[in-house]
């Protein structure tokens, strides 16, 4: 932690202010909120990760091609979240969830299965509804804490999880 001292002169006193402050700059009470909204992401990304990989094996029949593709793009996108999520935590000096146990115990996505082409489709959108929302709350309590550095990454992800959410959503009601 780096100690910034600031005195204010005022006509008959001096007040001495001590903030704490991480090498980024950030308050840790503010980093701390992220960090909690950032790990909540990872464990709903865990789980949604698992989810894809469950359905990519198992998809079959007339819709294999096209699904088994699109779900392997889907988990290969969500593993370099995963990884950046968990180095942004890393970045704020905090540590990342990393257990089974935790993503299972946290994450608001549950793990599911089906050999239903629609159902896991509709599974994975309703996953990208609370990952949006998780994303979103992120982006805010980022935002109160003057982050931009976890802002402009959980933009991007947001931004690619609800052009895929249009695709499949597209998919599903043809």
């Amino acid at each position: 932690m780096i100690n910034f001292l600031t005195e204010i002169d005022h006509h008959f006193f001096k007040i001495k202010i001590t903030i704490k402050m991480n090498y980024l700059g950030f308050k840790p009470e503010n980093i701390e909120k992220t960090v909690d909204e950032l790990n909540q992401l990872l464990c709903n990304y865990q789980i949604y990760y698992q989810n894809l990989r469950n359905y990519h094996w198992n998809i079959g029949g007339e819709h294999f091609f096209d699904l088994h593709i699109k779900f392997e793009e889907l988990y290969n996108e969500a593993k370099v979240s995963i990884d950046e999520i968990a180095e942004r935590v890393l970045t704020l000096r905090q540590k990342p969830t990393s257990t089974l146990a935790e993503y299972l115990k946290n994450a608001d996505i549950n793990e599911r299965s089906t050999d239903d082409p629609k159902k896991m489709v509709a599974n994975i959108l309703d996953d990208h509804k609370k990952i949006i929302t998780n994303l979103r709350s992120v982006i805010e309590t980022a935002g109160d804490a003057s982050d931009e550095g976890t802002i402009d990454m959980t933009a991007g992800f947001l931004a690619s999880v609800e052009k895929n959410s249009w695709m499949l959503d597209a998919w599903l009601n043809r």
